[in-house]
């Protein structure tokens, strides 16, 4: 094995960062993940995360974590129900319940965010992940890397692999491509309680999730176990939307007020989600990686998830294609066929690289689409409920990512999930 006698480095301690710590443990590797989290405990996680058969839930298998995710994962949560701006209700996957089961190759079984990261952590040796380990700086000395943390500690390792998201400071000593803007902005929310703060919409959710389009908008709510909300407006926007608003993202009554404003034509039920003054509202412009971005591969250091192809959610697939990274950079990494780790990382990355390109334009598709007057439309022709507009939504997809490949999965996949980050 060539890292045998290597010290690795996983910066974040997300996903596809404790899924790689996990995958390389079980093959006997010397690993720490460094986490600017204080704690497992410190900080409110998204929603729901849909796994899917070939990347997540493969991920899942080879780490041997099977069985704990079918034990904590929520059957229920991946029912969606597609509706208007006036809350109508135009699809409802309620009514059949269940939607297939383990093996099934469109299977996209659903687990919150928090009982992931936990599933992942309790899988790790004791005292792997290392937390209040902001990463300040990084400098490569010799054979080695000196990396620099917030709280003044420093520590040493071989190989550095970057799993800390869309603002990686990894990312800048594997390239200087920069990601561009996407003309969309996503105000998420986290929201206690849903029960009583939002009577209406929880009873709407029935424990799965619903997609809301009208206006050029799109509002997606999330049911959690523990009885919240996660939940996102997205809309068109100027780069700098966030700062230029002048809102407090930490007053709830300014993002109400801008709620009412910005999405005035919609039904006053949504005014549910924002009234409360316990609910935490980020705001999240959205970017992604130029699709045909390339780099010389390097010996000591790589990037996986967000900081390797940040990208829209609006494919569902940034989890997925996170721990799909670890489970093939793991398995690069363990395999002997390689002669050094310059030519595993080599490898690895014309994978995952070779992979966004193709999931990136679908991804840009959809954030497009979302976005445009005939939302609802579109969204329902991809159930398949007229073969005409499904026909003319698939021609659509064709003519503008020029992927003709994926035709089968538009038709036969489950519409798209989003993911909160």
């Amino acid at each position: 094995m060539k890292i045998d006698d290597k010290k690795i480095a996983i910066i974040g301690g997300g996903p596809g960062g404790l899924t790689l710590a996990r995958l390389l443990q079980l093959k006997g590797a010397h690993v720490k993940v460094y986490e600017r989290d204080i704690n497992r405990d410190v900080r409110v996680q998204g929603g729901a995360l849909d796994l899917h058969t070939e990347s997540g839930l493969a991920a899942l298998a080879q780490a041997g974590l099977m069985d704990e995710f079918k034990a904590q994962y929520r059957p229920a949560a991946g029912l969606m129900r597609v509706v208007d701006d006036q809350l109508n209700i135009h699809f409802d996957e309620h009514a059949k319940g269940k939607k297939g089961d383990f093996g099934d190759k469109y299977h996209r079984p659903e687990i919150d965010r928090g009982p992931l990261r936990q599933l992942l952590l309790n899988s790790l040796d004791p005292d792997t992940v290392v937390w209040d380990s902001h990463v300040l700086s990084i400098e490569h000395t010799q054979d080695a890397w000196k990396l620099v943390f917030q709280n003044r500690h420093t520590t040493s390792a071989d190989l550095i692999i970057g799993a800390d998201g869309a603002n990686s400071k990894i990312r800048p000593f594997v390239t200087p491509i920069a990601p561009y803007w996407t003309g969309i902005t996503m105000l998420e929310g986290s929201l206690k309680d849903g029960a009583k703060t939002a009577p209406v919409i929880y009873e709407l959710l029935k424990g799965g999730k619903v997609f809301g389009y009208g206006k050029e908008r799109t509002l997606i709510v999330s049911s959690k176990g523990d009885g919240s909300f996660g939940f996102m407006a997205s809309f068109k926007s100027g780069e700098h939307w966030a700062k230029e608003s002048g809102i407090d993202f930490n007053d709830h009554r300014q993002v109400f007020t801008w709620f009412k404003e910005e999405f005035s034509a919609w039904s006053p039920v949504w005014w549910e989600l924002f009234g409360s003054p316990d609910t935490i509202f980020t705001p999240r412009p959205q970017y992604c990686m130029p699709l045909d971005q390339k780099w010389v591969a390097n010996a000591n250091i790589t990037l996986l998830g967000d900081a390797a192809h940040w990208m829209p959610p609006f494919a569902g697939e940034g989890v997925n294609m996170a721990m799909l990274d670890a489970l093939q950079l793991a398995e690069a990494l363990t395999n002997p066929a390689f002669s050094d780790t310059k030519q595993a990382i080599g490898h690895y990355e014309k994978q995952m690289l070779g992979r966004f390109a193709k999931i990136g334009q679908a991804t840009l598709f959809n954030t497009k689409w979302m976005h445009q007057p005939n939302a609802l439309k579109d969204m329902l022709a991809m159930f398949g409920k007229s073969k005409l507009k499904q026909g003319v939504f698939i021609a659509r997809y064709v003519i503008e990512t020029n992927i003709a490949p994926f035709i089968r999965k538009i038709l036969r996949r489950p519409p798209p999930r989003e993911v909160f980050r």
